[in-house]
């Protein structure tokens, strides 16, 4: 059975503390980093209004920047497959 002293306590404390407050930088960077994420993401929002506004279609918009963020050559195979698809509905 081990025995914690005075002086034990006293020698952990330091590292406690730094792990506290390394604990308190992390959670409060996190929370900068979320509140300028919600600020981004309401200046979108706000672009896609404007857009709205001037007479392009949001829904479309919306994906051709997805597809802009896919390789070229799986958003190609993806189109393909999509149009295979329509032309089997009848839909082309």
């Amino acid at each position: 059975m081990s025995l914690i002293g005075h002086n034990s306590e006293a020698a952990e404390e330091p590292a406690t503390k730094f792990a506290k407050d390394q604990l308190k930088a992390i959670i409060e960077r996190i929370e900068r980093l979320e509140e300028e994420k919600k600020t981004i993401s309401d200046d979108v929002r706000d672009v896609y209004v404007e857009a709205k506004g001037n007479g392009f279609d949001v829904k479309v918009l919306r994906t051709i920047v997805r597809m802009r963020k896919q390789d070229a050559n799986a958003r190609q195979e993806q189109e393909t497959i999509l149009e295979m698809y329509m032309q089997a509905l009848g839909m082309l």
